[in-house]
């Protein structure tokens, strides 16, 4: 219920009699306030075959007074109900990102996440660090580099103005977590790459002078 602030629970069957004229019908089994305005609600498993009936989330719209005013984008909230029995209860509170419209409960057992990558999966891998390096074709540059905490694989490259230059970075480290960065700023360029994960990227070295690169994750005591 969007303008009452509420999430109510009902009895399906009763509601289907009270639409049919029974006057004893109670379709209304519980409400409870949420803070505020409730636009998006999901269920836990609910956008799947196993659809539980235990918990509902609660995404709402205005946050209001309920956090810190420092600025005029304030975040809003998201609400956890357990909605298992007769009487619902508000199970956790949490701030989200504004205007919230989509979330999704699962089991947690059923989460298999990956912690690190495999380094085949990627074709233009940098398998070792002796092939890093700067290889030209014409006008066409591919600069491949490996990091392993707490260093890249060359401590600079040099290209010519007006080269196309496409990057390649592999991370060589096999300690989940241990995520490395690359950030050129005066070309817009920032990635992040993941234990044995490659990723790479292509732009116009169309400015001349010299430009820092660097790592955007801490990695290491000597990052």
């Amino acid at each position: 219920l969007f303008v009452d602030s509420q999430i109510v629970k009902w009895n399906v069957e009763a509601a289907i009699k009270s639409f049919k004229g029974d006057k004893e019908a109670k379709a209304v089994v519980d409400r409870i306030d949420v803070h505020y305005q409730p636009g998006h609600g999901f269920t836990s498993m609910g956008e799947t075959k196993e659809s539980d009936g235990r918990y509902f989330n609660s995404d709402n719209k205005f946050s209001k007074d309920r956090f810190l005013p420092v600025g005029p984008l304030h975040c809003e909230t998201a609400q956890l109900i357990d909605i298992s029995g007769d009487k619902m209860k508000l199970v956790h509170d949490h701030s989200v990102l504004s205007e919230p419209h989509d979330s999704i409960i699962v089991r947690r057992d059923i989460i298999k996440t990956r912690q690190i990558y495999d380094m085949d999966e990627f074709p233009n891998a940098v398998k070792d660090p002796a092939e890093s390096g700067v290889f030209r074709n014409g006008k066409k540059v591919t600069v491949k580099l490996t990091s392993q905490a707490p260093a890249f694989s060359m401590r600079e490259f040099k290209l010519k103005k007006g080269d196309e230059v496409t990057l390649i970075l592999t991370n060589h480290d096999k300690v989940e977590d241990l995520t490395h960065g690359f950030a050129m700023p005066k070309y817009d360029i920032n990635f992040i790459v993941n234990p044995q994960e490659t990723k790479s990227v292509t732009f116009i070295a169309d400015k001349p002078g010299v430009y820092w690169c660097y790592c955007t994750h801490f990695c290491h005591a000597l990052h």
